[in-house]
């Protein structure tokens, strides 16, 4: 298994592994409380962000510019999913 098969396992998992955490949460209490949607939009997100993170790794060479790219693709991902959360920009994705 080559170190690029190895980081997408690890994306994956890791993936999986934040899905657990309100999967686990909804069962101990009423506070979480996500649907099937939500978990595929979760899912989706997480898996864009970290597939876009890995063809940075893959194509970028220079350090500085993986940080940069990464770095605003992280910056997107958190802007994405607190407009969807609590919809801190008002825009019809997050129902308002």
């Amino acid at each position: 298994m080559t170190i690029q098969n190895k980081r997408l396992s690890l994306i994956f998992g890791t993936i999986g592994g934040m899905l657990l955490v309100p999967f686990i949460a909804m069962q101990f209490t009423q506070e979480v409380n996500w649907s099937a949607a939500d978990f595929i939009i979760a899912a989706l997100l997480l898996s864009a962000a970290g597939l876009g993170i890995e063809l940075v790794l893959r194509k970028v060479t220079s350090t500085r510019n993986r940080l940069i790219v990464c770095g605003i693709i992280m910056l997107l991902l958190v802007l994405v999913w607190a407009e969807l959360a609590v919809g801190i920009f008002g825009t019809r994705f997050a129902g308002s």
